[in-house]
């Protein structure tokens, strides 16, 4: 194990210049939405694509679409990379607003909403700044945060600074919300060879002592950076030591585990652990081994939407039964017009 940071985000070959420009870029963008609503009423757990919605300048929600009333719900977002500015997007605060917006069109304000990690593109404190600001303009009781790779190039030192209050190590936290545990893990700081997340013997030791007090019967939401399942090992998406963790979990009957990182959604069930990942909101990176290697990918504005897509679950926590729906967003592009 070493501790180190591997620049992905910077070696990858972009794509041939397409044309695209920022306005066209940012208008998809902000049709698409780049983010994850999750809703839960009476032990259901539903996700919604923030591309489900449109701005109010455009006619609010998409004709059809009704969000059922919930006892609580809260946005996931990622991958902000504020201080990235190369041709993948020029504008990746336009883009973060732009997902911002959205999030305070909804009919009713999240909870709250998670970060799951690289708020920043190098951890500089000015990008964590712009950050900040950009966020206290969303309708939210709070903003919770777990680090990604590009946030601990200091080691960690001015993410924890900023974002480390009552948590714990190298920033791991838990909290409970409307009867569900939430667990914030951090699989950054301790990368092993080839990039893959590492979660560590410590963190591991206090995520069993956290999960012990809990009845088999309380819903379960953790978070981190890297996905905790092996995407594809090859390019880093996954994390070393995860089986270690899921054990844990596995008494469990609603598990759900959000993670960004990859900047696209991707989605699979486990037993009673259902996995989802979530887009990006700076740039779209290539389908896990579509490209010689991970990083930002330059795409043509009119192909971006069937690039991002969107995926729909609905989870029933009493009987186990799970109900996935993946949509293009190319499928309804009538609707960006």
């Amino acid at each position: 194990m070493k501790n180190h940071f591997d620049h992905e985000h910077d070696l990858a070959p972009e794509a041939n210049d397409d044309g695209i420009n920022r306005r066209g870029f940012l208008e998809c963008m902000a049709w698409a939405g780049t983010g994850v609503l999750w809703m839960m009423s009476g032990g259901i757990l539903k996700s919604y694509g923030m591309s489900q919605m449109i701005d109010k300048t455009t006619g609010g929600l998409k004709q059809g679409l009704v969000l059922p009333k919930s006892d609580f719900s809260f946005v996931q977002i990622s991958d902000s990379h504020i201080g990235f500015n190369k041709a993948a997007n020029p504008d990746v605060i336009g883009t973060l607003q732009a997902a911002i917006d959205k999030i305070n069109n909804m009919p009713s304000s999240p909870s709250f909403v998670l970060h799951t990690g690289d708020l920043s593109h190098l951890a500089q404190a000015d990008e964590f700044d712009t950050l900040e600001q950009s966020l206290k303009s969303v309708k939210t009781d709070q903003v919770f945060y777990v680090p990604g790779e590009h946030d601990v190039t200091d080691n960690g030192k001015l993410y924890l600074e900023r974002y480390g209050k009552n948590t714990l190590g190298d920033g791991w936290y838990s909290f409970d919300k409307n009867g569900v545990h939430f667990i914030g893990l951090v699989n950054v700081t301790n990368h092993v060879d080839g990039g893959l997340g590492y979660i560590g013997p410590e963190q591991l030791k206090w995520l069993e002592n956290d999960l012990k007090p809990l009845s088999s019967s309380t819903p379960i939401v953790v978070f981190a950076h890297i996905p905790l399942w092996a995407i594809y090992p090859q390019w880093g998406w996954g994390t070393q030591d995860s089986e270690i963790a899921l054990s844990y979990l596995k008494r469990f009957g609603s598990v759900s585990v959000l993670n960004g990182h990859i900047h696209q959604t991707i989605q699979k069930v486990e037993g009673n652990i259902t996995f989802h990942t979530a887009c990006s909101t700076a740039f779209p990176q290539p389908a896990p081994g579509s490209a010689p290697a991970p990083g930002p990918m330059k795409v043509p504005a009119e192909k971006l939407r069937s690039m991002l897509g969107l995926t729909s679950v609905n989870y029933l926590e009493h009987n186990h039964t799970l109900a996935i729906t993946d949509i293009p967003l190319i499928q309804s592009a009538a609707t960006a017009k």
